[in-house]
């Protein structure tokens, strides 16, 4: 082993920690890869950023974009709403949305998919007895198996097809994928659909152990001509059964008291902690005349400053008074790690930031400051064209069906024909996937599907980053002969010479891997290794670059794996350790599906 290749295999390692630990956000980790590199000579400088121009990453983000576009014309809610009959019941519900899901997936961002129709499933499952969670996993892994399907379903596959590019084949076309990645995402939901009734776990709404996406911690203020002010706690608590609702702390001249005394008297100007559901809560908290707290500070900023009732400098234009509605925090929200006062949603948007309901946690630090999280489901109160904006530019998905917008059925059309036009350029081979996806961002553009100032703001940066800096450090492992070190232990000391054994590893290696970090990432690693090791047997390196596209698209043991895992963690209900019960046994079935026909369909 060579200086340089024990330095790459360091960098490479520690890297993997850090994803694995997750302390870092996954871009960061990567960039810090990069310099690595760089500083260590491993990597020319001039060539640290070239993996910007990468088409896997332009490609990437034009599809990012053009998702947004059927976002938000609605074309996706149009479809769903479409295919599922009104009179569904369990199993035909949780069928369709999951087949729908996986079809969306293999043509657009699969995180995208799954929040267009997550609201949806929600709302069926309250209407046909569903606990939500019996819902949202399949969606979820329907999404995520659909998007192995084709070169754009996900990130893996544009790096898989790179990969080969570079060894002079030619990247994999539009379809490659399809004949094994169609065949494993079927065979999966029909498992799902199968076995998901007995392996999903199904948290009761409201329990004490599981997430409620109704559970609220509330802040209260104590008014002082109310009939709360000089009562105890407890007599207040009794009050508050009625609505299943408790005390958790009480704040006090901006002194925070967790579980306080039951007979200790409130005083006016006194801030509550209370949990409870919204609509039962607010009959009881107005038979105590107590009042949201930040609906009151709110109250008091606008006569004091003159600011307007809605967002922007805008006023309600329907004409109706400010409204409540439910937000999930998506992964790739850049409202993540920061809080209410950072955003400043009274004074800039005229929305106040009611509650929060997070898994398995009570926070009693005051909401406004507050560091918000992915999953995180936020009560919020404003004037509903100020609430459609907010959601929109800080991508929240709404956790129950609302009319934020009124997209056109024009708008629709153009966005599909858009998407279809750029996947049959490059299906036919008249353009590549890069050159084609950017005609279709310019179109969305021009056409107004994607409003210009909003197509940045489509884009997940950290993911592109993320691609832009693994890309360089993926070439610097096979540069210095360190992939071809790791793929030599490999053929030799494991898999013994046998190209099926070490396929099967290649395989399961790159699932373990994307369970727990990021599966763009897991795919950077692995390609390099996967070559190395068809060129250490003396056979073709399709097959193996295939298992890599596979095993990188199927991360279902734990929330950490893959995006949508974590985005049904919160209104699902779901723990950490909820997801293996199905997900393991997925896992099987896809490496039991996806290596006979990797042989047969790329012979070795």
């Amino acid at each position: 082993m060579t200086l340089d290749q024990a330095l790459i295999i360091a960098v490479v390692i520690a890297s993997m920690a850090l994803f694995l630990w997750g302390r870092w956000r996954h871009d960061m980790v990567a960039m810090a890869a990069l310099l690595a590199c760089v500083a260590l000579g491993l990597l020319p400088a001039a060539d640290a950023f070239s993996g910007f121009g990468h088409p896997a990453v332009i490609t990437v983000a034009c599809v990012l974009v053009l998702s947004r576009g059927l976002h938000e014309s609605g074309a996706v809610d149009r479809l769903a709403r479409a295919v599922l009959p009104n009179g569904a019941g369990g199993f035909t519900t949780i069928a369709v949305l999951t087949v729908t899901a996986a079809c969306l997936s293999a043509f657009m961002n699969n995180v995208g998919a799954l929040a267009l129709l997550m609201p949806l499933a929600i709302q069926r499952a309250q209407k046909i007895g569903l606990e939500p969670g019996q819902i949202l996993m399949p969606l979820a892994f329907g999404s995520i198996l659909g998007g192995m399907t084709t070169l754009i379903g996900t990130p893996p596959n544009l790096i898989v097809a790179g990969f080969r590019a570079r060894l002079g084949e030619g990247g994999f076309s539009m379809f490659d994928f399809a004949p094994v990645g169609a065949a494993v995402a079927v065979a999966g939901i029909a498992f799902i659909l199968l076995a998901g009734h007995w392996l999903v776990p199904r948290r009761q709404r409201g329990s004490a152990e599981g997430f409620d996406i109704a559970a609220y911690l509330s802040e209260v203020r104590v008014e002082a001509d109310g009939k709360a002010a000089g009562r105890t706690l407890r007599e207040i608590e009794q009050e508050l059964d009625a609505a299943d609702a408790q005390v958790l702390g009480m704040i006090r001249n901006e002194v925070r008291l967790a579980a306080p005394d039951p007979d200790r008297q409130v005083r006016a100007g006194d801030v509550l902690v209370i949990e409870a559901n919204p609509e039962p809560l607010a009959e009881a908290l107005s038979a105590l005349d107590l009042e949201f707290e930040e609906t009151r500070s709110r109250r008091t900023e606008e006569a004091d400053e003159a600011l307007p009732v809605a967002g922007n400098g805008r006023g309600n234009d329907d004409g109706e008074g400010p409204r409540l509605a439910e937000f999930a925090v998506l992964p790739t929200s850049p409202i993540a790690g920061r809080s209410a006062s950072d955003l400043h949603l009274r004074r800039h948007w005229g929305i106040n930031l009611l509650a929060v309901s997070r898994h398995g946690e009570r926070n009693l630090r005051r909401l406004r400051n507050l560091q918000l999280r992915v999953g995180d489901v936020l009560l919020l109160q404003g004037a509903t064209d100020s609430l459609a904006d907010f959601a929109s530019q800080f991508n929240l998905v709404p956790l129950a069906e609302r009319s934020l917008r009124l997209p056109s059925a024009q708008s629709a059309a153009t966005a599909a024909a858009i998407m279809a036009g750029a996947v049959i350029l490059v299906t036919f081979g008249i353009l590549p996937a890069a050159v084609a996806f950017a005609g279709g961002v310019l179109a969305a553009m021009l056409t107004n599907v994607v409003p210009p100032r909003s197509v940045y703001q489509a884009i997940d940066w950290p993911v592109i980053v993320l691609l832009a800096a693994l890309i360089p450090v993926a070439g610097a492992m096979a540069e210095t002969g360190a992939a071809d070190l790791l793929a030599g232990y490999l053929v030799q000391s494991v898999a013994r010479g046998q190209p099926v054994v070490a396929l099967v590893l290649i395989l399961v290696v790159t699932m373990f891997l994307s369970d727990f970090m990021n599966n763009a990432a897991t795919a950077a690693v692995m390609c390099p290794i996967a070559i190395g090791t068809a060129a250490g047997l003396g056979v073709d390196a399709d097959g193996f670059l295939m298992a890599v596209a596979v095993g990188a698209s199927c991360a279902f043991l734990t929330p950490i794996g893959h995006q949508n895992n974590t985005l049904i963690l919160g209104p699902g209900g779901f723990r950490f350790g909820d997801y293996w019960r199905l997900g393991l046994p997925l896992e099987v079935v896809v490496t039991a599906v996806a290596v006979p026909l990797i042989l047969l369909v790329w012979p070795l």
